[in-house]
């Protein structure tokens, strides 16, 4: 390892910048605890993840999922203790981006930003056709089955995507105007939603006839090794979004303030999401859970409540969709912004807007990448199935991501193991144990769906093609990498560290309270 990348005995860690004045450059730092909190908890997207995974996993580990989510929290947990350790030392809106190419070279570094990209702009495409299927449910609900001789059906996913774009598009213009907004926004929407889930899986757990069953926390009554592994993926899955929390580090007052609100997100999404799938057990049998598929929380609406009640989780879900997904373009365009102020993607990534201070252009390019990434989604006819697919697809590369950047946590900091117990622990034991964990699952459930079929088809059953699409994801990262390195000749690719969060004059949000 070069002196560039040694550890903080070498080069003692950066102090947290301060808060910029209202004339000075940077973007505005105007965010706090509560609005960190806001911005992960919608990007997490709780009902959304519910309401799409709890029939998905069920799928795969029956009724193991509370079992599973106990599990997956552990890794997850020393992820956010490696966000935390390392933004303390060096705050930056490219995170694992930045951290991992300092500490583990710029190839893996780059990788880590791409995938973190690519994942978002996936999700943000299938939960805008998520978003699309719940507003044709309410249509449905309020007696519209029908426009211009078009069956609005729910479960078509070209219908659903056209939809949903529509939103995107009003939520693209929203994260534009400024961060203290959209995180006020978001924060209205969590709390209906979390009110209307609590409220039904309240009554669920308590009024549902499937009895409770202390097996459900037992790991060692899955079926294999396999499904074990690809539950845990879709686990992670459920719980990444905490992290964009940290994407907005150069606009809280200060890194403390991000690490916080990752954490609070991150626990209360624990104790919803178990909560949440001891309810649905309690209510729902095993074949009811799998059969309802991304439909589970309004099937769980209808059988606990008449209208106008029963529609109250259908607007909870598209609260938490819309909310998820404008969550998710903030910190996919901060993202990129760090990446092009490295060269490492092209200057336009780097325009922020003269009066809100947001990188708008950066936006609006997601949200083009998203509306032809979820156009692509079509081949898929059917909706549950384009979910399926697209849920293992952004598992894997999670699991690739989270993994890099806790390792990158143990590199940078190892010169904690003669600090004592406690600092190598959370510096060093807990990151690189989660990161490794992570990463072996994602390579041990990559290979399990090399070995599944022995054909190519568009398929979520078919293991090739759910092995293809991360494959493309990883193979697409390392292109645009070279292209940095040997056609932009960006810096990143001969030290490794990403610009810092002053390095480039930004205009303000003057628009801010």
């Amino acid at each position: 390892m070069s002196s560039s990348r040694s550890p903080r005995s070498s080069r003692p860690p950066a102090p947290p910048a301060p808060p910029a004045p209202a004339d000075g450059p940077g973007l505005r730092r105007s965010l706090g605890v509560l609005d960190g909190v806001a911005i992960a908890a919608s990007s997490t997207a709780a009902t959304t993840s519910i309401a799409v995974g709890m029939g998905t996993i069920a799928a795969v580990v029956g009724l193991q999922t509370p079992a599973l989510l106990l599990l997956a929290f552990l890794p997850v947990l020393g992820i956010a203790t490696a966000y935390a350790r390392l933004n303390r030392s060096e705050p930056n809106c490219g995170n694992g981006y930045v951290w991992v190419g300092r500490s583990l070279g710029p190839w893996p570094g780059f990788l880590t930003g791409w995938v973190t990209l690519i994942a978002s702009i996936v999700f943000c495409a299938y939960t805008s056709a998520v978003t699309g299927s719940v507003l044709l449910i309410l249509a449905g609900r309020a007696g519209v089955g029908e426009v211009a001789g078009v069956r609005l059906d729910p479960s078509s996913t070209a219908l659903c995507t056209g939809v949903g774009l529509v939103v995107l598009l009003a939520l693209a213009a929203l994260t534009v105007t400024g961060m203290r907004a959209a995180a006020r926004f978001q924060l209205v929407l969590l709390v209906f939603e979390y009110a209307v889930l609590l409220g039904f899986c309240g009554w669920a757990l308590v009024t549902g006839d499937q009895a409770f069953s202390l097996s459900w926390f037992n790991p060692f009554a899955m079926s294999g090794g396999t499904a074990f592994a690809q539950g845990m993926v879709l686990a992670v899955f459920f719980f990444w979004g905490w992290d964009a929390a940290f994407s907005v580090t150069e606009e809280t007052r200060g890194p403390q303030d991000s690490a916080r609100g990752g954490f609070i997100a991150l626990f209360a999404m624990l104790g919803l999401f178990l909560f949440a799938s001891v309810a649905f057990q309690r209510e729902m049998s095993l074949p009811e859970l799998i059969r309802n598929g991304p439909q589970a929380l309004p099937y769980l609406g209808t059988k606990l409540a008449d209208e106008p009640w029963a529609t109250l989780p259908v607007i909870a879900l598209m609260f938490s969709a819309v909310a998820s997904v404008q969550a998710t373009l903030v910190p996919t365009a901060r993202g990129l912004l760090a990446m092009g102020r490295d060269r490492t993607m092209g200057a336009v990534w780097t325009r922020v807007h003269p009066r809100w201070g947001t990188p708008a252009v950066g936006t609006a390019l997601v949200m083009g990448v998203a509306t032809a990434v979820a156009l692509l989604a079509v081949v898929l006819p059917k909706l549950a199935d384009m979910l399926l697919t697209a849920v293992n697809a952004i598992g894997l590369v999670v699991a690739l991501y989270y993994g890099l950047t806790a390792l990158a946590c143990a590199v940078r900091f190892r010169a904690d193991l003669r600090s004592g117990p406690r600092a190598a622990l959370l510096a060093v034991g807990v990151p690189g144990a989660s990161g490794l964990v992570l990463l072996g699952l994602g390579a041990y459930l990559a290979h399990s769906y090399l070995t599944m079929s022995d054909h190519f088809e568009l398929s979520p059953d078919n293991g090739w093609f759910l092995f293809s699409l991360p494959a493309a994801i990883v193979l697409a990262g390392l292109a645009m990498a070279a292209v940095a390195k040997y056609v932009r000749h960006s810096p990143y690719f001969t030290t490794g560290r990403g610009t810092d969060a002053d390095a480039l004059t930004l205009p303000m949000d003057r628009t801010a309270v």
